[in-house]
């Protein structure tokens, strides 16, 4: 984890509660010195160098994440150093499209925009009764809606949700019950909520249901 800003943080924090052993490096000590307790090791140095990335022997590391956000310059010449390097998936924050464009130019193969990415979801999630919303490419959604009150007690084999509302249901929260796979005999009860795909105008649509 290259960066270890509030983006670089957090995902480092994630990836090492999944049982993922983290490498953080930064250019800043203080920032170093914060997180050297929760991270199985962190360092300071600077990532724009190759020999330096060499020294630390980050190409053996399948993975590395530039979450350097203040600089371009910095986030592009260490994209560049990864790629010499010899890293095999090298993801990268943008902070505008010409940045994404010159990261994916230098070697970056998975380019992320997590501020645009959060006000997108943000978004729907504020105009509508959505309790979670995943766009998942450029026109279809995942989301978690509360059971609209006109399809309580009744089953989904009977509600016919592809033909009537053009989404799927995928999973139910029955009130008091975990999460489940749904089926045709899954019957919707008061206060469950679910988890449906389709476009996101047929999502955002069914969850306005009354």
């Amino acid at each position: 984890m290259i960066g270890l800003g509030r983006l670089g943080c957090h995902l480092a924090g994630v990836l090492t509660r999944l049982d993922h052993e983290v490498l953080g490096i930064d250019h800043d000590p203080d920032q170093v010195q914060r997180w050297s307790s929760s991270l199985a090791r962190v360092v300071q140095a600077d990532s724009t160098e190759e020999g330096a990335l060499r020294q630390l022997g980050i190409g053996d590391f399948s993975r590395a994440v530039v979450a350097i956000g203040a600089s371009v310059e910095a986030s592009v010449l260490t994209v560049l150093a990864l790629t010499e390097v010899g890293v095999p998936q090298i993801w990268a924050r943008a902070t505008s499209d010409k940045h994404a464009k010159i990261l994916a130019s230098v070697g970056a193969h998975h380019v992320i925009f997590p501020e645009a990415e959060t006000g997108e979801r943000v978004a729907h999630l504020i105009v509508s009764r959505m309790l979670d919303f995943v766009e998942m490419g450029e026109d279809f959604a995942i989301a978690k809606v509360p059971v609209p009150a006109s399809l309580v007690d009744r089953p989904l084999r009977e509600l016919a949700m592809p033909e009537h509302h053009g989404v799927l249901v995928v999973g139910a929260k029955l009130p008091g019950e975990p999460f489940r796979y749904a089926t045709p005999d899954t019957v919707l009860s008061a206060g469950s909520v679910l988890i449906v795909e389709g476009t996101i105008n047929q999502v955002q649509r069914f969850a306005g249901l009354g």
